[in-house]
């Protein structure tokens, strides 16, 4: 019999975004299933591909910005505007993300977050109402002081002199307002973890070393982030450091609620809502979602996460795609998904399975359509 199937993948980071996740997917099961009607709906939370998939969603108005990435290149970015409610999207991937940076080139000491700002003033040049930006994927891990500075903060040390770079706000002591305040509008965070800023679960010592800091250099980074929140809540009366999501992309959630006033929301509730995902997925039948690396952490709040905790609740079966699934002895998986499935290790090696997943995830998607379909009979 024919099934209604809802394709609902994340990106496969480094390999594949959501919308070529979904579209290979799709290919591979056809091949094996062709009667099975397909809704095709890639996923972010937040990450890479934020923006394209919103845009998708809302049929949004591409815009191009030059700006400055994360290591002060000029950058041509992509960010998207809605003219009839007056509301722009911004994906921080596009502009200060890792995955723009010749690996292993920069420190994070020399890296910041100054290339946002010219899209939040692009934003306001058009007097958006509402701004909506997806912070993950950043290459940054400098609390936000990049784009408050190029928004007109100014962050001084104990000789008032400019402190220019974030690996120096150790020695910070003062932080004055813009002179000129640009209006910006209602700026909603859409993040893709829950940390604080500091500690064990921060920013740096969490997610630091992914971005190139060393152990040599967490002490400092975390002494840098803490003296800026120490600052912050004397000067301008928020303590914002403990509040979850202030560490996500590098404390640049953090730097986003205290120098433009933005507010936190789950990057998957943002999705979800738009995404009308609780309906699509009670008219559903059979759900396929995945991403690059499927293991016991996926239940911890992820987007495919979600997708499989949604189905369970609405009682859809749902499969699930990876690159690679690590865990094949964590038994957890068969509470939340009728089947987990890696190209590696059922097909390739990990290492083929990222150089080439446009041919080994159709082949994987088949490969599992075929077996579904005999399980029907």
């Amino acid at each position: 019999m024919p099934l209604n199937v809802l394709i609902v993948p994340d990106k496969f980071k480094g390999s594949l975004t959501a919308s070529a996740a979904a579209e290979l997917i799709a290919h591979g099961w056809r091949e094996a299933r062709p009667q099975d009607r397909l809704d095709l709906l890639p996923m972010s939370d937040g990450g890479d591909g934020f923006g394209e998939v919103l845009s998708r969603l809302w049929d949004l108005k591409e815009q191009t910005l030059a700006t400055l990435d994360a290591a002060h290149r000029p950058v041509q970015a992509k960010w998207w505007w809605d003219a009839k409610d007056a509301t722009a999207i911004i994906e921080s991937a596009k502009i200060i993300g890792l995955a723009l940076l010749p690996p292993k080139k920069y420190h994070p000491f020399d890296l910041d977050t100054f290339g946002l700002g010219t899209a939040l003033g692009a934003a306001a040049e058009l007097e958006a109402r509402h701004c909506l930006m997806g912070i993950g994927g950043s290459a940054t891990n400098d609390g936000g002081f990049g784009v408050a500075r190029s928004l007109g903060w100014t962050f001084l040390d104990e000789h008032d002199q400019s402190i220019e770079q974030w690996g120096g706000l150790a020695s910070l002591q003062r932080i004055c307002p813009p002179v000129l305040q640009t209006t910006l509008p209602g700026l909603v965070v859409a993040v893709d973890v829950q940390n604080p800023l500091l500690g064990a679960t921060g920013a740096s010592r969490v997610y630091g070393p992914q971005k190139g800091l060393r152990p040599e250099d967490l002490d400092r980074a975390e002494q840098c982030l803490c003296r800026l929140a120490e600052v912050v809540k004397r000067d301008l009366h928020l303590d914002a450091a403990t509040e979850p999501g202030a560490g996500a992309a590098g404390g640049l959630g953090f730097g986003l609620r205290c120098f433009c006033n933005a507010r936190f929301e789950s990057g998957f509730s943002v999705f979800a809502r738009h995404a009308r995902l609780q309906e699509r997925i009670q008219r559903a039948q059979l759900v396929i979602t995945g991403e690059g690396a499927i293991d016991a952490s996926i239940v911890m709040g992820k987007g495919v996460g979600e997708i499989a905790r949604i189905c369970r609740e609405a009682k859809v079966r749902c499969i699930g795609l990876a690159g690679t699934f690590r865990d094949v002895d964590w038994l957890g998986h068969r509470r939340y998904f009728a089947g987990v499935f890696g190209m590696s290790p059922r097909l390739t090696t990990p290492e083929f399975a990222m150089r080439d997943p446009a041919i080994w995830l159709p082949r994987l998607a088949a490969d599992v359509g075929r077996n579904w379909a005999a399980k029907e009979k």
